[in-house]
């Protein structure tokens, strides 16, 4: 069962967007096991440019299922956010269906759905490593961090903070400002 969290910034959230809102994601469930309660997170935001960004995030215990979307029309971004949701969705399934774990991990979340669209599922290639590296994790600051990121050319970069002596992770959002992930 889902429920709803529901913002809007420089938009005021109508009863009418709630409603839509919950309407779509609602169908959703239909992927999930009984007894699975979630929060569906959605932020609706309007720019100056009166384009909207929505962007869904549902946390689960084993799985966390986040896409966002921009569109001229809240409504639109809407439709489209729900079927780039399910296409996570039907692809973790089919990869997790793939490699027998029925019962454990993300397939515990989804329920057999079939579906009736004809949709070439990703080759088994998709997430085969091609490449393994191993490195020693220097102690710096996160300024040192992006600066070895950049001269590397790699959009993320990790590192052993120097005052926490915690592993984090730096990386380059795509409005061309850094990230920084700090691990437990």
């Amino acid at each position: 069962m889902l429920d709803f969290n529901i913002r809007g910034e420089n938009v005021e959230v109508t009863p009418a967007i709630r409603e839509y809102v919950e309407k779509k994601v609602e169908k959703l469930e239909r992927y999930f096991t009984e007894g699975v309660n979630a929060t569906a997170n959605v932020n609706l935001k309007v720019y100056s440019d009166k384009q909207t960004k929505v962007e869904i995030t549902i946390p689960m215990k084993n799985l966390t299922l986040r896409a966002e979307e921009r569109h001229n029309d809240m409504y639109a971004a809407v439709d489209l956010i729900v079927d780039k949701l399910e296409r996570q969705i039907r692809k973790y399934k089919t990869r997790v269906n793939r490699k027998s774990r029925e019962r454990e991990g993300v397939a515990a979340f989804f329920q057999s759905v079939e579906s009736n669209n004809t949709e070439e599922l990703e080759d088994d290639n998709e997430f085969d490593v091609v490449r393994t590296k191993q490195f020693d994790l220097k102690p710096m600051d996160q300024e040192e961090a992006i600066l070895q990121m950049n001269m590397l050319g790699h959009s993320f970069f990790i590192f052993t903070d120097a005052d926490s002596d915690g592993t984090h992770i730096v990386y380059k959002r795509k409005d061309g400002k850094y990230g920084l992930i700090e691990t437990n």
